[in-house]
């Protein structure tokens, strides 16, 4: 049994105060709903007290500080867990409004998950877990319509060959306990496919696939 001590106690309030007043997209949900969900995912499918506290901060440096964070992270929660925090950042900008494109740093993401260590895989199939399954709870209410709370570059067609993509890396990587999560994983990629074919149809949803495709190529090779 892992035994969670003062450390993770203060991680929460580190995150708490990191993301106070931040909500997730197109919602009222405080943002910290999230990181809660992720910690929990990590600590029911095998993992320690590092790897909880990481995913309680694996949005921090990426939406708060960039690499400036990630030294306060590391000073205050270890080595271990910064580590698991860069592994699951996909921008470490100082300013977050001043990112990469949706596509690089989606792309550069997937070449970082067929490459990061099991503790890292871990929490990163935790937080994608969640982030799909509240989208699919969200399609259910809103539809079509969902698509325009997420980043404009990467549309429906984007958002799903990005789900998709990560699924399968993270089920051809992780064994054991955490494997169990990249199979709940797919199985919330597939409900969300069946639900948007169900809305546009299967010959949209090939066009998409195709654009998406093209889209992931051109981006490998500039």
């Amino acid at each position: 049994m892992v035994e969670l001590t003062p450390r993770f106690t203060s991680a929460l309030d580190y995150a708490r105060a990191a993301h106070l007043g931040a909500v997730r997209k197109g919602t009222a949900v405080p943002y910290l709903s999230h990181v809660l969900v992720v910690a929990g995912l990590v600590l029911e499918h095998g993992g320690d007290e590092d790897e909880a506290i990481a995913g309680l901060l694996h949005d921090v440096a990426e939406d708060s500080g960039g690499e400036a964070r990630l030294d306060d992270i590391g000073r205050r929660f270890g080595v271990r867990v910064a580590g698991i925090v860069r592994d699951c950042s996909d921008s470490l900008a100082a300013d977050p409004t001043r990112k990469e494109g949706w596509w690089p740093r989606k792309l550069r993401h997937l070449d970082r998950l067929a490459e990061m260590g099991e503790r890292s895989l871990l929490v990163s199939a935790a937080d994608k877990t969640h982030n799909c399954e509240s989208t699919v709870a969200d399609y259910r209410r809103h539809g079509e319509d969902l698509w325009a709370r997420f980043n404009a570059d990467a549309g429906r067609a984007g958002q799903l060959w990005y789900h998709r993509s990560v699924a399968d890396l993270l089920a051809s990587r992780l064994a054991g306990e955490p494997s169990r999560l990249a199979e709940r994983l797919q199985r919330a990629v597939a409900t969300l496919a069946s639900l948007v074919e169900a809305n546009v149809g299967a010959a949209r949803m090939a066009a998409d696939a195709a654009a998406a495709r093209d889209r992931a190529a051109l981006g490998r090779s500039a």
